[in-house]
């Protein structure tokens, strides 16, 4: 997670306060916006770690109201950084 925190404020973004799980039942991802912030709740028991890293990334692009080329570009650069942040030997197939 301090590897996206740190990629976001290198692209201008406010990062989001995340927690799990989310409060509204039903659902995988929620978002609770604030002035200035937004808080991305994320359900991680029992999913396959991709799909809960995906969520983490399009928490940053809505917390963000990104859309369009912009939103294209944090998703790259947040997923490098998830890349990058891999510990040896779990490289995708």
């Amino acid at each position: 997670m301090q590897d996206l925190a740190r990629t976001a404020r290198a692209l201008g973004l406010t990062v989001p306060g995340f927690r799990s799980p989310p409060r509204l039942g039903g659902v995988q991802r929620s978002i609770k916006r604030w002035p200035g912030g937004a808080t991305v709740a994320v359900v991680v028991r029992g999913r396959p770690w991709p799909a809960v890293q995906a969520d983490l990334v399009e928490g940053f692009v809505a917390a963000n109201e990104l859309s369009g080329p912009p939103a294209d570009r944090a998703r790259a650069a947040l997923w490098d950084a998830l890349v990058a942040a891999r510990p040896a030997g779990t490289e995708a197939a």
